[in-house]
């Protein structure tokens, strides 16, 4: 768990972390893999044109989650405002982009773990935002 010590040894934090945020920025990160590799097995399927939408907002959850990991791990400053936007972001990403997977779950494996990584994901977002507006 590498984030929860680098933030952890970060001067402005000071020890003080907030363990949802932590979570948040890993289940960001890995979320934004497994969308990466779902649209990459998507482009592979034989059905590639019936999955247009599925690989659309693979790419884009993907982007929005690396993004939002990025955005989280960095504590200097107050980008409080910042973070919760794109928690904000990521969750509506990750919302949509479940549920187009999971239409596929039950023909394509790749779409039904990355509708589970998405659902994850989102959760943590909203947990972590939560955990900021105390």
């Amino acid at each position: 768990m590498l984030a929860r010590e680098m933030i952890g040894t970060h001067p402005e934090v000071k020890g003080n972390i907030n363990d949802a945020l932590i979570r948040c920025i890993e289940e960001c990160y890995s979320c934004a893999q497994t969308c990466t590799a779902c649209a990459d097995a998507c482009l592979a399927e034989d059905m590639v044109k019936e999955l247009r939408q599925c690989i659309r907002l693979n790419l884009d959850c993907a982007d929005i989650c690396a993004a939002t990991g990025s955005i989280a791990t960095r504590r200097t400053g107050s980008n409080e405002e910042l973070i919760r936007l794109t928690l904000q972001a990521c969750a509506a990403a990750c919302r949509m982009c479940g549920a187009e997977c999971d239409s596929h779950a039950s023909m394509h494996e790749h779409c039904r773990i990355c509708a589970e990584s998405c659902r994850r994901c989102e959760q943590a977002c909203q947990a972590a935002l939560q955990s900021m507006a105390a």
